[in-house]
């Protein structure tokens, strides 16, 4: 049986992605550190909800899942020692790094985490993959890379030098650890450029969870930039089955790669990045029209200068990505909308 890592569990994306594919024939061993970043008690539910007896969480401690076929630990990307200790003993044959301090704004003032969880911990789970080689190891980047890049619809090959928070700074730093790890040490890479993601079990801190939430309680809403922004809004779903599809798919050293006309996306080495979005971006205030009409209320808007870190417009080319795995994000907003207030009416009783 394959045996594969998937990081940050507790987490959105990791939460889906362990649901997923927990039925296929695979050992899965989650990995999450439950920090307070937000609600600790949601990160536990998520754990619950893929088959783990909570009470029984002891940091460091390798837990089985109540069928006895998946696994849990409790542990810090940070903790060198314990990193080093679970890739020796457990042998992965996949990685799924998606443990991160997640958030842009966030990173203004609290730069230290960002270099913690996503610097240190990106390197210690990178070296763990060096030292007990995997057959791929894919990772959480993010579209913010992308800057002050104006050219849409982003596309893997643009230029990513620029960007605007510390949070996009630390995962462009992730792609260059990923590249230098390929071309020195064999580890086969893929990176993952998320555009917005959002649907059931989000973080507390998106959007979508943060207008739902308000609105439902008849408070106001934030709308940065007077609402004049665009997002690739990418439904969870389709972000999972992206990754599920490219896990046996890992890169290769290209021996014909032209040295004269480099890119950024890909190399000689066994690495490459994706962008993982819906290719259709949806003005903001469309989509604040979609929720007010999901909830059949009339949302309060505070409309408010652009946030120092944002950017106004992020748009999706998934050709390289559709052309691999056959696969792109499709869900509409609606529905993914539609999905996402079903399960925050049953899940906060409201």
């Amino acid at each position: 049986m394959k045996t594969l890592l998937i990081t940050g569990t507790a987490g959105f994306i990791g939460n889906h992605l362990f649901n997923l594919l927990s039925d296929m024939d695979i050992e899965i061993t989650g990995l999450d550190v439950v920090n307070d970043y937000y609600d600790p008690n949601l990160k536990l539910q998520r754990i619950k909800r893929q088959g783990f007896d909570i009470d029984s969480i002891e940091y460091g401690k390798l837990i089985n899942s109540i069928s006895g076929k998946h696994h849990f630990i409790k542990l810090d990307l940070s903790d060198k020692q314990g990193i080093d200790k679970l890739f020796k003993e457990s042998k992965f044959d996949y990685v799924v790094n998606l443990a991160a301090q997640a958030g842009v704004r966030y990173s203004l003032s609290n730069p230290e985490v960002y270099i913690k969880s996503n610097i240190d911990g990106f390197l210690n789970i990178i070296e763990a993959c060096r030292n007990n080689p995997v057959k791929h190891l894919i990772y959480a980047s993010t579209s913010s890379v992308y800057g002050l890049n104006r050219e849409m619809p982003f596309a893997e090959t643009a230029i990513t030098d620029h960007p605007v928070s510390l949070y996009a700074a630390t995962k462009k730093t992730n792609e260059i650890f990923a590249h230098t790890y390929a071309h020195l040490f064999n580890v086969p890479s893929t990176g993952l450029r998320f555009f917005t993601v959002y649907g059931p079990w989000g973080r507390p801190d998106m959007a979508l969870f943060l207008f739902t939430k308000a609105i439902l309680s008849g408070e106001a809403i934030n709308v940065f930039n007077n609402g004049q922004m665009m997002r690739d809004f990418t439904y969870v779903a389709d972000i999972v089955e992206s990754i599920s599809r490219l896990i046996e798919k890992p890169p290769i050293s290209n021996l014909d790669y032209d040295f004269k006309h480099t890119q950024s996306s890909v190399s000689s080495a066994p690495y490459r990045v994706f962008n993982i979005g819906n290719n259709n971006p949806v003005n903001l205030m469309d989509f604040i029209h979609a929720i007010e009409e999901e909830l059949n209320i009339k949302a309060k808007i505070n409309y408010m200068p652009m946030q120092a870190g944002d950017v106004k417009e992020t748009y999706a080319n998934v050709d390289k990505l559709q052309e691999l795995i056959d696969f792109k994000p499709q869900t509409s907003v609606q529905e993914g909308i539609r999905n996402f207030i079903q399960w925050y009416r049953e899940y906060y009783q409201v």
